[in-house]
Order: C-alpha cells, then sequence, then structure tokens
C-alpha cells in the first residue's frame, strides 16, 4: 500500500494510568499505520492495552505522549472538547462488544441516532436507514425494540448504527464475543463485505483466531506494546495466527 493511502498514522502512543504511589502503562510507544480500506485485528493477553488503544483512537482517553495523524494531518487536538465529538461524528463508527444499544428505541431510531445528531434531513435519514435495514437483513424488525432480538441480531444493529455514517474509520472492541461461531462469521462477512463497498478501514479488537483471519494484518499486543505482526492471506492462517497468540499467553515473545 502507498505512504498516500494512510488513513491513521499511530506514533509512539504512550499511555499511563497512575495511582497509589505506582504506574501502570497500558500503551508503550505504540506505532502503526491504518490504510485506506484495510482491516486490521488486534489480539493480545488481557489487560495488553488493546481497548485503552481503541479509546484513544476514539478520543475516548487521552494518550501521554505521542501523536495521531488523520490523513497527514497532526489531530492531537482531538483529545478536548467540542473537537473530540466532532472528531468522532465526522470519522469514527464504534462497535462495542456489549452493543450498548437503548432500550427504549426501535431498531431503526438506533440506527438513526447519528444520523439525527448529524442534523440530516428525516428524507435522508429515512432512506438511509432504510438501506442498512436491507444490509444488515433486519427488514422485518425495524420496529423491534433491542429486548426482542437475538444476540446477533442485537450486533448487526450495533454495526448499522456504527456504518449509518459512512464513517472512514470503524473501532470493533470484541465484536463477536457474545455470539456463536455461525452467527459470528455470518457478521464477519457482512463487516467485510461493507468494508469493500464502502473502502472503510477497519480496527478490531478480538481474542479469536477465526475473527482475525478475516483481517488483512494482525497486531500483536502483550504489556502495552505490539511484539508481533501476522499478514493474513485467508482462513488457513488461523493455526499460524493460533501459534503467535500462544507464545503471546505463554509470554515466550
Amino acid at each position: 500500500m502507498e505512504v498516500n493511502d494512510v488513513v491513521l498514522a499511530v506514533r509512539d502512543i504512550t499511555r499511563v494510568y497512575k495511582g497509589d504511589g505506582h504506574e501502570v502503562y497500558a500503551l508503550k510507544n505504540v506505532s502503526f499505520d491504518l490504510y485506506k480500506g484495510e482491516l486490521i485485528a488486534i489480539m493480545g493477553t488481557s489487560g495488553s492495552g488493546k481497548s485503552t488503544l481503541l479509546n484513544v483512537l476514539a478520543a475516548l482517553d487521552e494518550p501521554d505522549k505521542g501523536k495521531i495523524q488523520l490523513y497527514g494531518q497532526n489531530k492531537m487536538e482531538i483529545f478536548k472538547e467540542p473537537n473530540a465529538t466532532f472528531y468522532r461524528r465526522e470519522n469514527i463508527g464504534f462497535i462495542f462488544q456489549s452493543f450498548n444499544l437503548l432500550k427504549d428505541l426501535t431498531v431503526e431510531e438506533n440506527i438513526a441516532l447519528p444520523l439525527i445528531l448529524k442534523g440530516e434531513e428525516k428524507l435522508q435519514i429515512d432512506e438511509k436507514v432504510d438501506s442498512m435495514l436491507k444490509l444488515i437483513g433486519l427488514t422485518g424488525w425495524r420496529k423491534h425494540r433491542p429486548v426482542q432480538l437475538s444476540g446477533g441480531q442485537q450486533q448487526r444493529v450495533a454495526i448499522g448504527r456504527a456504518l449509518i455514517t459512512s464513517p472512514p474509520i470503524v473501532l470493533a472492541d470484541e465484536l463477536t464475543g457474545n455470539l456463536d461461531y455461525n452467527t459470528t462469521n455470518e457478521i464477519l462477512h457482512e463487516l467485510v463485505e461493507m468494508k469493500r463497498n464502502l473502502n472503510q478501514s477497519m480496527l478490531v479488537v478480538t481474542h479469536d483466531p477465526n475473527v482475525a483471519t478475516f483481517a488483512d494484518r494482525v497486531l500483536f499486543f502483550h504489556d502495552g506494546q505490539i511484539v508481533d505482526e501476522y499478514k493474513c492471506i485467508g482462513t488457513k492462517d488461523i493455526d499460524n495466527i493460533l501459534s503467535k497468540f500462544r507464545l503471546i499467553m505463554e509470554k515466550r515473545i
């Protein structure tokens, strides 16, 4: 990939949590590039900094040092409001493991929420929501509330909400952690298809080697650092990915 295709450049990002006379480095000098149309999977041990990284990239948490560039432009101002809200609204779609759907809203209302917050016209909102419902296969459930849906359906709603504004960057934290194998594969195939159609860049945190095989690259985290990288070529990569992940779990890397 070309340098001009870099959507997000992360350089030497460090995040330190302090308390009770000690410091915990959640991230230590993390650097990598996320390219246009690329899906990166992040794997690592529990507490290795994966979710902290997503929070930093979404401007939900501020790093102690380092810099982030969006399309080659320094964006450290995104960690202060109102810049943070604007940055997320225009650039980021976030898919949470726990879905984070609003229980009192219907499926279509949950999906439409980001467009409403952007102030789009009702006609445009209705058209985009209709298209998204078709894309995620939930047209017949548009009036249902989250409690009336299965876990897989709720995750589809969360994905639809994250993608409804066609954000250039999608961040997902264990997006299939609560789902069975078949539902996981269905959702991942849908996500990859959306990525191709919209040429989006995606960063997915996962502990599942099967999920990682859908990525273009896998970054392996341990103790707040990237300790290895693997370029994927398909489902036959699963043994190599699992082997590398086991090495990290055993702290051999």
